[in-house]
């Protein structure tokens, strides 16, 4: 089962956790002090980037009835609306930039390239997901609705395709994102309101109206001629955009060392250990500059989650004072490269498609599902945790973990 008591899983006392706490505001506190000019000119040359890519692909696609227009164009369409959605969409509807009080890129006003409509995400992923991260039963992001992530989740034979379903919502990821604003779920439940559920989707179906028309009427016809191969450009580019998302924000949430929890935890959870829930719920993959920016800089999920409203450029920074407190406090930091950390995630999908009785590990010490009682499990762990005596080191979960790895 998921984690029910975070300190004894983490082998924090319960003053470590509110020092952790403290140590994390500390690093808000410098964060919110120190923004400033050359932040500001950062996300106005991604803004001048993002643009001058997207006009430049449009134009490109005037000619694309020659294969390499097309290629290029779509190429040029595929980077804009990537950049778009990754590290302005989804960092400015966060809030990161309100502090510039600049109109143009405040949360308030922006409203991205996607299906879903900037306030629905601000509900379903702004406050649900980062508000209850990976809680079972609270956060729909723990299998969109649709896949098994944990053992947690009762399985049932609809389950069997969900390597199916993987590769849908991966190539449809925008739909998907609509959809799960709806909280298809809860409809599908027949836990819903009828009135707020009918509100929601005559929004969603106006941005798709928008998104549609703009992408495949408006934009194809203004080619002229060249509107049959502009179409599939542009289709082609969100499907780019769509893999690109959905690989980028799956790598974040589901490999190994990506924690579930229950409602339990969640109900005398205090802020401190919020931030330890979203240290241990994350997960990064490595990534250089390019990377990083190309990925909205998610590939530092774990810093995004402990400070979503703070600018993504900073994160790097931040990086390098969570990897310190990750080594003072004895946790993990985790992890790896973007290839690896997909493979587990891909693992747990198809390993997941099955029940539980053809599965090797327990429910509370699997790669994929854990709990604090995966130590007792293991027997005569638990005693020799805390500060080490010879070296006033504490002696935590990295080294739990490593023992059990051992």
């Amino acid at each position: 089962m998921a984690i029910t008591d975070i300190k004894e899983y983490s082998h924090l006392t319960e003053a470590d956790v509110e020092a952790l706490g403290a140590e994390l505001d500390a690093i808000r506190a410098d964060i919110e002090e120190s923004r400033g000019a050359r932040d500001a000119r950062y996300i106005d040359r991604t803004i001048k980037l993002q643009r001058s890519l997207a006009i430049a692909g449009r134009v490109v696609l005037f000619g694309s009835r020659k294969r390499p227009a097309w290629i290029l164009g779509t190429a040029l369409m595929g980077a804009a609306k990537i950049i778009e959605n990754m590290e302005l969409g989804h960092n400015v509807i966060h809030g990161q930039w309100d502090w510039m009080n600049d109109p143009e890129i405040h949360s308030s006003n922006w409203e991205w390239d996607n299906t879903c409509p900037s306030s629905g995400w601000k509900h379903s992923h702004n406050y649900v997901h980062h508000k209850f991260t990976n809680i079972v039963g609270l956060d729909s992001d723990v299998g969109y609705g649709i896949l098994r992530m944990t053992r947690d989740q009762k399985w049932s034979p609809v389950y069997l395709a969900q390597p199916f379903y993987n590769v849908l919502l991966a190539l449809l990821f925008e739909w998907g994102v609509a959809l799960h604003h709806l909280d298809v779920e809860s409809i599908r439940r027949g836990d819903y309101d009828r009135a707020e559920t009918l509100r929601n989707a005559k929004e969603v179906g106006r941005k798709i109206a928008r998104q549609v028309g703009k992408d495949y009427v408006v934009f194809p016809a203004l080619t002229g001629p060249a509107w049959k191969s502009t179409l599939t450009a542009n289709i082609t580019a969100n499907v780019i955009r769509n893999l690109w998302a959905y690989g980028v924000i799956f790598c974040g949430h589901f490999p190994d060392g990506a924690e579930k929890f229950t409602k339990e935890e969640f109900e005398k959870e205090t802020k401190a250990e919020w931030y330890l829930r979203q240290m241990l719920g994350s997960a990064n993959f490595n990534a250089g500059p390019v990377l990083a920016f190309m990925s909205g800089n998610l590939c530092y999920q774990i810093e995004h989650h402990a400070f979503p409203d703070l600018p993504s450029n900073r994160y790097a920074e931040i990086g390098v004072k969570m990897r310190e407190l990750c080594d003072k406090y004895d946790l993990p930091y985790t992890t790896g490269s973007l290839p690896h950390q997909y493979g587990l995630t891909l693992r747990t999908i198809f390993k997941l498609a099955l029940p539980n009785r053809f599965l090797s590990a327990s429910a509370d010490d699997a790669p994929e599902t854990a709990s604090e009682l995966r130590f007792r499990i293991r027997g005569g762990m638990k005693e020799v945790f805390g500060v080490d005596p010879a070296t006033g080191k504490r002696r935590g979960l990295r080294t739990a973990l490593a023992m059990i790895r051992n």
